[in-house]
């Protein structure tokens, strides 16, 4: 058993020596020491081995496993180090060279202009509010005094799950949903995305976002509407802005109205951008309606308030002079790493 032991010792040495690349010194390790190898092999016989002789043999196996370890990482780390060097020697480092520059991500325009017209509310008092994009009729629809034949009713219009469910239309429902809990005064503004049977084109989208906001409470009069809406408007396009309420119709508001904003480009001469207008419509708005009020529990002798809705494409569009809505989607990196 010695001599056997000391030729396996000789052995795996001379192939360790011979070894001139990790790869082979590693088939020597498992050749020898692995679980099918010579030295485990004997280590398996040891049971033909006399009771008496069996701690000397042991002794000796374990030497032997010690001394092809031993050189084993010896020669791998000699190995370690002459293909470092190698590898310095011709993979070499002009540090004269000019770094590379981190790629650092940022937010979308959507983002950043949701989180400024956020800012400026939050600002204000008011607190913001999410819902379900999955709404039923009555929230979507019939609590904001839409009534049947209402062409929104449409299913060219309308995306329907099925006759009571639809992808909600606007974060209306949003507003609904707090006036019924009772908890008033109100001032908030519900952003999310809406869904409606639109083509895409430049200016539409079947899927985009709005920022929808709403007060109640008492006394609260058109005015405060206008006051409201035109320091909006001057925090978000700049201090010279002018407002312009011009008559609408709305379902859940009586009176409403449509808002303009002075075109920020030719301060109102009228320019490319306006259209020659001189004026930007940005948002829609109005006192809520009685009907509304009393269909979410709110006595409209003692409350008023008003809310207004505005699309989040329609407000980055306009600040960051973007005249396609579909950019905003494309995911166009040259696009987008200008903002």
């Amino acid at each position: 058993m010695k001599d056997k032991l000391q030729r396996i010792k000789e052995e795996a040495f001379k192939q360790i020596q011979d070894s001139d690349a990790l790869e082979k010194l590693n088939e020597v390790r498992v050749a020898f020491l692995g679980k099918k190898g010579e030295l485990t092999a004997v280590l398996k016989s040891m049971k033909d081995v006399a009771p008496e002789d069996k701690p000397m043999v042991g002794q000796l196996v374990n030497d032997t496993r010690q001394a092809i370890e031993a050189l084993l990482e010896e020669t791998k780390s000699k190995l370690e180090k002459a293909a470092l060097q190698l590898k310095l020697q011709n993979e070499g480092i002009d540090v004269t060279l000019p770094a590379k520059k981190e790629q650092l991500g940022h937010r979308h325009p959507n983002t950043i202009a949701l989180e400024e017209v956020e800012r400026i509310f939050i600002g204000m008092g008011y607190e913001v509010v999410e819902g379900p994009e999955i709404e039923n009729n009555y929230y979507n629809f019939d609590a904001l005094n839409i009534p049947d034949n209402h062409p929104a009713k449409d299913e060219q219009d309308t995306f329907y799950i099925n006759s009571d469910m639809v992808l909600r239309t606007a974060t209306s429902p949003v507003q609904v949903r707090e006036m019924e809990k009772g908890k008033l005064p109100i001032r908030m503004i519900a952003p999310g995305r809406v869904f409606r049977s639109d083509e895409v084109d430049a200016t539409h989208s079947p899927s985009f976002h709005q920022v929808e906001g709403l007060v109640i409470d008492k006394n609260i009069t058109f005015a405060d509407l206008k006051g409201t809406l035109a320091e909006f408007a001057k925090e978000l396009f700049g201090p010279d802005t002018k407002v312009k309420f011009r008559p609408h119709y709305f379902p859940f508001t009586e009176p409403s109205a449509e808002l303009d904003v002075s075109c920020y480009k030719c301060g109102g001469k009228g320019c490319r951008f306006c259209k020659g207008e001189g004026w930007i419509e940005i948002l829609g708005c109005g006192m809520v309606h009685p009907n509304v009020l009393r269909m979410s529990g709110i006595d409209p002798d003692e409350y008023s308030g008003f809310a207004f809705g505005m699309g989040l494409e329609r407000i980055a569009l306009l600040k960051y002079e973007i005249d396609d809505m579909r950019l905003l989607y494309e995911n166009d990196y040259r696009f987008l790493k200008q903002f």
